[in-house]
């Protein structure tokens, strides 16, 4: 950090640090190119830009999902249409993928959720067999792998996060992850203002945004990704304790992963809360509970393909332009997702920097989590009165 202060150079067009840290990040994923951006969001902007998403297209995608996801769909006039989550996996339910595919869908983009791995074996046929692109979002899957290789590498593209709340962390930050030059060309240009890596003043290509990293932040990549083989190591291990753990009490279950995901990143350990094993005690007095013992956690996602602000865009002057009216009337009961829906109701997270500590870290929240269970009649009584 010192050194790129003292260089001046704190742009990527002077500096070096931010072309090291790609160089680094290719290396260590096993992918041909790298190209570094200012967050995830911006990774997956550029990258639906570099496979020409137009007003008009459809992209297929999860419910289950941070919101940038969409917003970049949104932003480029296409249509989301949200399939399924598979409750066991809180990934996107790839065996219902090809019955929401029409002629309008350009892209197909899963999400690997907390860090696990989607179905890649099931999407990654469909995308071959219907010549549609395969993006990954990986945002949240440093590290993580399927089949022995890193995710973010198996797809056309694949999209990372560096956000403070990461487990490859530089405040903000994003990555690109290609095998082919002229789609890593494209992001180029377009994340840097139309302007092609070999620009001499003149000569602009097409749209473009100022969406680079800073020196700073590849300055500081290059040191966190010292520790992250090692920081990972740490995660699966204490995670594999405390699925352990939670199995013999019961009520609290593990996601669980896809046969073909030989590394997940645990950026985010995900449990389904069953609360008839806790005399029908609420999540929120679980979670309330949880956290009055001295431990971290949420709830993860609400349903994203409800929130009203879809309904407000698909409404607006752009969408109606753009799209037949009946097909817009049709997306609301197209994209339903029950299995989702209820999802939403039972997820409980533990976020990834809980899993840099010891099994006795891991102990206390079983212990934690059998303390409420024993106490659940208790609780419940309290609640009613409360409620």
């Amino acid at each position: 950090m010192l050194r790129t202060l003292r260089s001046g150079k704190w742009f990527r067009g002077y500096g070096q640090e931010v072309a090291a840290f790609e160089r680094a990040y290719a290396q260590m994923t096993g992918a041909r190119f790298c190209l570094a951006t200012a967050n995830g969001t911006s990774a997956l902007l550029t990258s639906l830009h570099a496979l020409d998403i137009q007003p008009g297209d459809e992209v297929i995608l999860p419910p289950y999902t941070f919101v940038a996801t969409l917003n970049v769909v949104l932003l480029n006039f296409a249509l989301p249409i949200f399939v399924d989550t598979d409750p066991d996996t809180f990934q996107i339910d790839a065996r219902k993928v090809e019955a929401a595919i029409t002629s309008r869908t350009k892209l197909l983009m899963p999400v690997h959720i907390g860090g696990s791995a989607a179905d890649l074996d099931t999407l990654i046929d469909i995308s071959k067999k219907r010549g549609i692109p395969l993006l990954e979002d990986a945002c949240q899957a440093h590290f993580g792998e399927w089949r022995g290789r890193k995710l973010g590498t198996l797809g056309v593209m694949g999209c990372f996060s560096f956000q403070a709340s990461k487990n490859l962390n530089s405040g903000e930050g994003g990555a690109i992850l290609t095998d082919r030059e002229d789609l890593v060309e494209r992001c180029y240009t377009f994340h840097n203002n139309s302007r092609p890596r070999k620009y001499s003043g003149s000569g602009y290509v097409g749209r473009g945004a100022n969406l680079r990293m800073t020196e700073f932040q590849g300055a500081l990549l290059q040191a966190q990704m010292q520790q992250l083989e090692e920081q990972s190591r740490v995660r699966q291990r204490n995670a594999a304790t405390l699925t352990k753990l939670l199995d013999q009490i019961g009520g609290l279950v593990p996601a669980r992963v896809y046969p073909g995901c030989t590394g997940n990143a645990y950026h985010l350990f995900m449990a389904r809360y069953r609360k008839e094993d806790f005399s029908g005690l609420s999540r929120r007095t679980f979670l309330k509970a949880l956290q009055a013992e001295g431990i971290p956690c949420s709830a993860g996602y609400a349903p994203l393909n409800k929130e009203p602000y879809i309904r407000e865009t698909l409404a607006s002057r752009g969408y109606q332009a753009i799209y037949p009216t009946e097909l817009l009337k049709s997306w609301e009961e197209r994209t339903a997702c029950p299995a989702n829906d209820k999802l939403c109701e039972e997820g409980v997270w533990f976020a990834q920097t809980m899993f840099l500590g010891t099994s006795a870290d891991m102990e206390q929240i079983a212990a934690s989590v059998q303390k409420i269970r024993q106490h659940a009649g208790e609780l419940k009584k309290a609640e009613k009165t409360t409620d």
